[in-house]
């Protein structure tokens, strides 16, 4: 593991702790854009802002040639309480970074500092400073407001922060790497009655539990045993009183795959399973789908690119290869979109890491954990990490 000397970090570190303690949510993270676009007007670079409302771009130019990469962050916090004690903790209750967003805006910075002071490249390096990343698709907004019309570029890349893997391991895979997203909503709507009277009626909760039970097979019996995706029924609402069978239940979930023919195969056994499991309780069930997030898929020679560089910054036997791609969503995927690029995961601590900031396990927690916290140990590695992947693909 090879990190740059960055005599900046303990005041980068200190800036991602401010982040933490003063989390923002989609589209309203003013304060963590003003300080961002403070610091890069600090460091002497062009700034542009206003794309999906608090949106921040840098430039950093160098040389002659006309070649752009970009460098992605997010900025956004969850709609969660924190339960951690620590002095950084949030101060504002119901909002907690606990997904690493304050540390994946740091690590961008200091990479936007020592790209400004060095300039050891040649091209422009755009620094892409994203809101709302969970749930409300800012990097969506961004392309529709025109980024890549403002700021040409060539390829974009990503980055995010790893529980589960060691301090100084990066994965870096080609292909897909982040599930695409999809919620669902059923309404299975029978004949109420007296609870004490169920032959007078047409139980739709009995339906509905036939139908969840009866969803666990879409995957398993639907795809083939290659394929990968997620049939998951997260909510179930339905009645008000005890004595009573209601008319109608709500079923909500959500449905992850990497490939649309696979999310078209897996909605058209939904609404069979719907159908048939309706008419079987002389019911009648109507579904919805709303697709969220694409796929984040990374393309083959920028992947490659990202393998040379993890492997420099942390050792090529640290580089993971191989990892299965994660059914979670990223809105990084359209950008990905729109242009080649890969996206990384950084290694964050595993369960029993000492974390020597603040005396946490590092690790321990997953991702939107309410104990979560960015490991500052890792702030150096995502810097170098950034500030050798444009010094290689801009390369003088």
């Amino acid at each position: 593991m090879r990190p740059l000397d960055l005599p900046f970090l303990a005041e980068l570190t200190a800036f991602r702790r401010d982040i933490h303690a003063h989390p923002e949510l989609a589209f309203d993270e003013q304060r963590t854009s003003d300080q961002v676009a403070a610091e890069l007007v600090r460091y002497g670079l062009e700034v542009h802002r206003g794309l999906a409302k608090t949106g921040v771009v840098a430039a950093i130019r160098a040389g002659t040639s006309d070649r752009a990469i970009g460098l992605r962050a997010d900025m956004d916090a969850l709609p969660l309480q924190e339960l951690n004690e620590f002095g950084h903790r949030s101060r504002h209750p119901g909002k907690m970074h606990a997904c690493g967003h304050d540390g994946h805006t740091a690590m961008l910075l200091g990479a936007a500092r020592w790209l400004a002071e060095h300039r050891n490249f040649d091209g422009t390096v755009y620094c892409i400073f994203q809101p709302a990343e969970e749930a409300e698709g800012g990097a969506k907004v961004m392309v529709e407001e025109g980024l890549f019309e403002q700021f040409p570029m060539e390829a974009v890349y990503g980055l995010h922060n790893w529980p589960g893997v060691p301090v100084g391991q990066m994965a870096v895979m080609p292909g897909p790497v982040m599930a695409g997203t999809c919620a669902f909503e059923i309404k299975m709507r029978g004949h109420g009655c007296h609870a004490a009277m169920p032959h007078l009626g047409s139980d739709p909760i009995v339906a509905a539990a036939e139908l969840v039970q009866a969803l666990q097979t879409v995957v398993s019996r639907t795809l083939h045993p290659c394929e990968a995706g997620v049939v998951s029924v997260t909510q179930i609402h339905a009645g008000e009183a005890w004595n009573v069978i209601p008319e109608e239940v709500v079923l909500r979930g959500t449905i992850r795959s990497f490939k649309p023919a696979v999310q078209e195969q897996i909605e058209t056994a939904v609404e069979r399973l719907c159908k048939g499991v309706a008419a079987a309780h002389g019911a009648q069930a109507s579904v919805w789908f709303d697709h969220r997030y694409p796929p984040t898929v990374n393309s083959a020679a920028e992947a490659a690119l990202c393998r040379d560089v993890a492997a420099e910054v942390c050792g090529a036997d640290r580089v993971i290869v191989d990892a299965l791609p994660s059914m979670g969503a990223e809105d990084f995927a359209y950008m990905l979109a729109v242009k080649p690029g890969c996206y990384v995961w950084l290694g964050n601590g595993i369960q029993g890491d000492a974390h020597a900031a603040h005396g946490i396990t590092a690790g321990a927690c997953t991702l939107h954990s309410p104990h979560y916290d960015f490991n500052d140990e890792v702030l150096a590695l995502g810097v170098t990490y950034w500030v050798r992947l444009a010094e290689r693909a801009l390369a003088r």
